[in-house]
């Protein structure tokens, strides 16, 4: 049985919905650290360094990015502080995203920042690949440890018509590039839609036969600007999932700072196969993240219905001020979103904070 003939089995959201979570909460833990109301350790801090793209994703930009690219992005200076207070919190991971990171010109500064900021272990970054043949060995060289890649699909007349761009030759290559020199992990990460899922999760396979990369479906989300394309196009993880397990696939252990991801290893495979499900039932219950935005708004939740301003103690360069501001979030961080509920929060279109 094929994905797409599969689809029925499961509902367009793959989930049950939001009422059935529990409420309760527990006592915080460590008060100088990232813990919030439910017990659960932020250890992961996703940073957004600009919210331009010059990608044209049809589930996320379709008509481009809206305006000129903003001038009011964090500071290096700004970005340096930032780091050192949740580092100073138990932050072990950062990732930087966008828009596209790329974009600026003191990239591999920043992710020199981020290396450089005592216990920091891992400094991670999700890109487009637009640059990547061109920049890989200035962001490895500053300190990179980990890239994420978007590869919608391995069909270059199919990814050109979903992003734009006409790159994905050059993208591969520079993947190649990036493997055999080994100084970074790569995952490749694609939006799960109905037309492609059994035509991309084909060509991921063979792709990862070999390779030494994790291939990662993502669900398909909703937001305040593609709810048409969604309801087109969302169908459930599940789908994968259950033809990874029958095919011989298993559940791989989580380390203490992944994200959100399941991924499966199998013994015939060099590489892996991963499956980002939010629309699945507890799927917030292991959070371990808080975001950041371009213009320093701190998201308790990628799909919160409000940020928290944290500029202006960036700016006064207080360190202990800014701890206590962070501290002061987390009896508030929400337990998960509302996604199942069509509700996606501020989050119009996923190039605000990365996603």
């Amino acid at each position: 049985m094929s994905l797409l003939e599969a689809a029925d089995a499961f509902g367009p959201q793959g989930a049950s919905s939001a009422e059935r979570w529990p409420p309760a909460i527990a006592p915080r833990a460590h008060p100088a650290t990232l813990v919030d109301a439910f017990t659960r350790q932020l250890t992961y801090l996703r940073l957004s360094v600009t919210d331009f793209c010059n990608f044209r994703c049809d589930y996320c930009l379709p008509h481009g990015y809206p305006g000129k690219r903003p001038k009011n992005e964090l500071s290096l200076p700004e970005i340096r502080h930032l780091l050192g207070a949740f580092a100073r919190l138990g932050t072990q991971k950062v990732r930087l995203t966008g828009g596209e990171p790329s974009i600026r010109g003191d990239l591999p500064q920043i992710i020199a920042l981020a290396r450089q900021t005592p216990g920091i272990a891992e400094v991670a970054m999700t890109s487009n690949g637009y640059r990547l043949e061109r920049r890989w060995q200035d962001w490895c060289a500053a300190g990179l440890t980990h890239l994420n890649l978007s590869v919608d699909s391995f069909d270059r007349q199919v990814f050109a018509q979903i992003t734009g761009h006409d790159v994905l030759d050059g993208l591969l290559a520079g993947v190649d590039a990036l493997l055999a020199d080994g100084r970074v992990e790569v995952k490749l990460n694609g939006i799960l839609k109905a037309q492609h899922a059994e035509d991309t999760l084909q060509a991921a396979l063979a792709y990862v036969k070999d390779r030494p990369v994790t291939y990662r479906f993502i669900e398909f989300m909703q937001t305040r600007h593609n709810a048409r394309l969604f309801f087109r196009e969302h169908i459930s993880g599940e789908l994968i999932r259950s033809q990874l397990l029958r095919d011989g696939w298993q559940l791989q252990p989580r380390s203490a700072t992944a994200g959100p991801a399941e991924v499966y290893g199998h013994a015939d495979f060099v590489g892996r196969i991963g499956l980002i499900a939010p629309y699945r039932e507890h799927f917030c219950q292991s959070c371990n993240r808080l975001r950041v935005s371009a213009q320093g708004k701190v998201h308790l939740c990628l799909f919160d219905r409000v940020n928290h301003d944290l500029r202006p103690w960036l700016q006064q360069g207080d360190l202990d001020a800014t701890c206590a501001f962070l501290l002061g979030l987390m009896p508030i961080k929400p337990e998960h979103h509302h996604l199942q509920a069509a509700d996606s929060g501020l989050m119009a279109n996923l190039s605000l904070i990365g996603g």
